[in-house]
């Protein structure tokens, strides 16, 4: 049977089973082991907007997705904007149910046979402080699901919720002995007393740091300012993200994300799930 035509009966039997198809690329031996490779680096922004919310980045092999939260008459939409919640869209209908629902079906993993947990970005829209305690009560309901601190101790667990948004939950979050949930934080906080273990991820915004949108050269300083941030972050076990980066296909869309992957960024934000997909892969095979 021709490789290809082994590929499309594949992926439709992995569409039938409600799992990620196969990718492009990849030892046939080591996928049907262990299932496809997760790309760790791609990261889905504004996840729920896509048609298939988790599911669609899941089939790409995305190793991050985001989603923002409302805090509506006590339940947990999902949504960008105030006009668009829709009642039946809730966090725990997006996104914990059908994670929890896949770790079960890959024997404790997001993607079967890869133990890496999957990172689940919550960005809070509404008051941080009583947003997160609701939040934080619905987690506790997916036990062995999320990676914990517990008094000092981390446990990776298939699934970490990272907390973005409103700055007001950083406040319950220190001040928890054990949470399911860890804080992202910014450019401000790199190099401060804040442990990986409350702070494991740096977040900025891109345009407010630096002139350079992939375009020409990339400046010598802010190359170095670059790395800089990513080795100091990385000193400290923690990882970096920038949103507000080029997304529109093309050249300096790919020059950019080249610079981001030389100098070590952990996690490449976009809207364009196959785009990205397609990009970390040659890259891989560079």
């Amino acid at each position: 049977m021709a490789v290809t035509t082994r590929r499309r009966l594949l992926t439709l039997g992995a569409a039938l089973a409600g799992t990620a198809a196969l990718p492009a690329t990849g030892a046939w031996a080591g996928e049907r082991e262990h299932g496809p490779r997760p790309l760790w680096r791609a990261h889905a922004h504004n996840d729920y907007e896509h048609p298939r919310p988790l599911y669609d980045a899941l089939d790409h092999r995305f190793g991050s997705v985001e989603a923002d939260i409302w805090l509506v008459d006590g339940e947990l939409l999902v949504a960008h904007d105030a006009v668009d919640l829709d009642p039946s869209r809730t966090l725990e209908s997006l996104y914990l149910d059908p994670l929890a629902a896949r770790v079960r079906a890959n024997g404790g993993a997001v993607y079967r046979g890869h133990r890496k947990p999957l990172q689940l970005l919550v960005d809070i829209k509404t008051e941080g402080a009583s947003t997160y305690l609701e939040l934080d009560r619905r987690l506790r309901r997916y036990r062995h699901l999320f990676t914990t601190y517990d008094h000092g101790r981390v446990r990776t667990g298939p699934v970490t919720a990272v907390i973005s948004g409103d700055r007001a939950a950083r406040v319950p979050m220190e001040a928890q002995k054990v949470r399911r949930a860890f804080y992202d934080g910014r450019l401000a906080d790199l190099g401060g007393p804040a442990p990986a273990s409350l702070i494991p991820l740096i977040s900025d915004n891109w345009t407010l740091n630096f002139t350079w949108l992939g375009v020409g050269t990339f400046p010598e300083a802010e190359r170095a300012k670059l790395r800089q941030i990513v080795s100091t972050a990385h000193a400290r076990g923690q990882r970096v993200r920038f949103w507000a980066t080029p997304d529109q296909p093309g050249p300096a869309r790919d020059a950019l994300w080249g610079e981001l992957l030389a100098a070590g960024v952990d996690h490449l934000n976009t809207d364009d799930l196959a785009g990205l997909e397609a990009f970390l892969d040659a890259h891989e095979r560079a």
